[in-house]
């Protein structure tokens, strides 16, 4: 293990973990970003056919963007909405080729510590390098020392269960061959016949659930038989299909009228107030039953979305101050609870925000944010620039965290709809407006306005 100039080890090719390099790189410090996967931004391109909220000028990062131009590379027209896909190969992957070797893939991380040193020994703890252990994908097994580790591993790998306690329902490990938690690509023959003509159960009341209901509508219109079961564990009520017109997150909107509209026409049937305590089999099919005794109808298959939660498993030797509701950095989580705040209404913070008891050791991008699924890509930019200037000792920059915004619609975008023109930005301010710039400690957070 070579402890000598060790590089800052980046968890994760994905936009935020790319992103780190170029500002490290811009600082001229050594990356190196460790991905599990074959290719840059592995997550990403299993939801590649799902468009973005944002255009893309609000996915792109500045520093990456300039590591980028000598390859020749320009950024798409600013103002058009790429999908998953989209995303992947025509900026990260691209991002990542001109990182070359600073880039390695099929290097799962396994365990990550202060080496020589377990969680609970105080001594000489802050001298010393931290010690990465991956597993390659060939089996074999790697330690590599790191300056210091930021982990823009993300939540994708670890969805959130239907039982509503937060734990598994009873059955539902056994029941995984009709269960999923990704909102399903109609386009591809294969998984088009898994709902063709069935019914099927979709669990969640986000934005991913008025996809799944849009798209299953849309289904419903084309082949008979098809019909979703919306399993909400609230009443409807007003805000339920999101705002509608009125939205100030234009595609939100678009989805919650869609989804509402798959319900009047009959294509999806909402059960309300039901709270999933078991998964039983029916024969072929599939029967939920809620923790007040009710049982749905069987149903052929389950789209569970509801939500992600991080993997901490394998930072169990690090000193982490963490949210005990969020699993969110503890200084964080106040400005991101969705309780309080959504997307729009999101705070801008940095490496003051990020930092934990274990000095050196950032957890970023969705990662950072635990549970609340509030996060933008252009935060995540922000943070990692943040940081990268306290790596390279600029105090000041670190500091500074400046989060530049569109003055409308920021969470915007044409979500479901392929047509950017469906996108509708609103003059007239609301949660997603704000001033160009914000610095920590200089802008009160905002309190009112949560969209």
């Amino acid at each position: 293990m070579e402890k000598q100039n060790p590089p800052v080890v980046i968890v994760g090719a994905g936009p935020v973990g790319l992103a780190a390099a170029a500002h490290l790189v811009e600082r001229g410090i050594e990356p190196l970003v460790l991905e599990a996967g074959p290719s840059a931004a592995t997550a990403v391109r299993d939801w590649a056919h799902v468009r973005l909220f944002s255009p893309w000028a609000e996915v792109t990062d500045p520093a990456a963007e300039k590591l980028l131009a000598p390859t020749g590379w320009t950024r798409p027209d600013g103002t058009t909405y790429p999908t998953g896909r989209d995303w992947a190969e025509q900026y990260l992957q691209p991002l990542a080729d001109a990182l070359g070797d600073k880039v390695r893939y099929g290097a799962t991380v396994t365990g990550v510590a202060r080496a020589g040193r377990d969680r609970i020994v105080d001594s000489g703890r802050a001298d010393q390098p931290f010690t990465v252990h991956l597993e390659t994908a060939d089996g074999g097994e790697e330690r590599i020392a790191a300056r210091a580790v930021i982990d823009a591993s993300g939540t994708w790998s670890t969805p959130g269960p239907m039982g509503a306690d937060g734990l598994p329902a009873l059955g539902e490990r056994r029941a995984a061959d009709r269960i999923t938690h990704r909102v399903p690509d109609l386009t591809d023959p294969a998984v088009r016949a898994r709902y063709a003509g069935r019914r099927t159960a979709v669990v969640g009341s986000g934005a991913s659930a008025f996809t799944a209901l849009a798209l299953l509508a849309d289904l419903a219109g084309e082949e008979a038989g098809t019909h979703a079961v919306w399993i909400l564990r609230r009443g409807i009520g007003d805000a339920t299909y999101g705002g509608g017109e009125a939205d100030q997150l234009p595609a939100r909107g678009a989805l919650g009228l869609r989804a509402k509209a798959a319900v009047e026409a009959g294509y999806a049937s909402a059960v309300t107030g039901f709270r999933t305590e078991a998964v039983e089999r029916d024969g072929d099919r599939l029967v939920l039953v809620a923790e007040d005794g009710r049982r749905s109808d069987p149903v052929d298959e389950v789209i569970a979305l509801t939500g992600f939660r991080p993997d901490l498993s394998f930072l169990s030797e690090l000193r982490l101050g963490l949210d005990e509701r969020l699993q969110a950095p503890t200084a964080l989580a106040p400005l991101i609870d969705p309780n309080v705040h959504s997307c729009g209404t999101v705070y801008p913070h940095g490496v003051k925000e990020l930092s934990h008891p274990e000095q050196g050791v950032y957890l970023v991008g969705m990662k950072s944010y635990g549970r609340a699924p509030t996060f933008l890509a252009l935060t995540g930019y922000e943070q990692v620039r943040s940081i990268a200037a306290a790596l390279a000792g600029d105090h000041e920059a670190a500091e500074r965290v400046e989060l530049t915004l569109p003055e409308t619609g920021v969470c915007g975008g044409a979500g479901l709809y392929d047509d950017p023109d469906t996108a509708r930005n609103d003059d007239s301010g609301g949660c997603c407006t704000t001033p160009t710039t914000l610095q920590i400690g200089t802008t009160a957070p905002p309190t009112s306005g949560a969209c």
